[in-house]
């Protein structure tokens, strides 16, 4: 279900590298778009699918709005036709706060409005989801300070702690060498456009 969260903590590997100030420098390759998820048949430029109008619900009660804690069940797929994660069988809804931006944009904003009972399938358009690829984010780290002996694996994932912001984020690591380390600090699913069918079955109202 992480998929529609903000977080991918799930998919790093368990290792915290801090960061020190002034250490990271732009990738002199960092205009080639790498470490992007290969899937078949992406469609990246397709038209955007229309909305599927909503069915069921109870009517003129209460719609979802922002500060509300909805409980919902989803699909999501990929442009192919893939699911790539589904709640429809579990035993609980998942349980969010519209409004705090636990989820991703696009979630967010086909809920708000449901009502209980309610279900219906929406585009999400990358913009809206995980974002843009953005190539400058991909960066070249000298290996010197904190991360000297630090063991990095290509293709794996990992935390970095920037010690100038306090801020943590999850990396790809693309090439390693004896000096420098290369990572990409794009979401996996950046770059990719998806379809949700998403069933609404409770609101709960502060």
């Amino acid at each position: 279900m992480k998929k529609i969260f903000l977080s991918i903590g799930a998919v790093m590997a368990a290792v915290l590298v801090v960061v020190s100030a002034g250490c990271v420098t732009p990738s002199p390759n960092s205009s080639s778009p790498a470490g992007t998820p290969a899937l078949p048949d992406q469609g990246r430029s397709a038209i955007p699918l229309p909305t599927v109008p909503a069915f069921g619900g109870t009517g003129g009660n209460q719609v979802a709005a922002r500060g509300d804690t909805v409980a919902v069940y989803y699909t999501g797929t990929f442009e192919n036709g893939t699911v790539f994660d589904s709640n429809m069988n579990a035993t609980k809804p998942v349980e969010f706060e519209l409004g705090n931006s636990s989820v991703i944009q696009g979630f967010e904003e086909a809920v708000t409005g449901m009502s209980a009972g309610q279900q219906k399938t929406v585009y999400i358009p990358a913009e809206k989801a995980y974002g843009k690829y953005n190539a400058s984010l991909v960066r070249t780290v000298n290996r010197t300070g904190p991360i000297a002996n630090t063991t990095f694996v290509e293709g794996k994932y990992y935390a970095i702690h920037d010690r100038t912001t306090n801020a943590v984020s999850a990396v790809k690591i693309l090439r390693v060498t004896p000096t420098t380390v290369t990572w990409d600090a794009n979401d996996p699913l950046a770059d990719l456009n998806f379809t949700f069918t998403i069933k609404l079955v409770k609101i709960t109202r502060p």
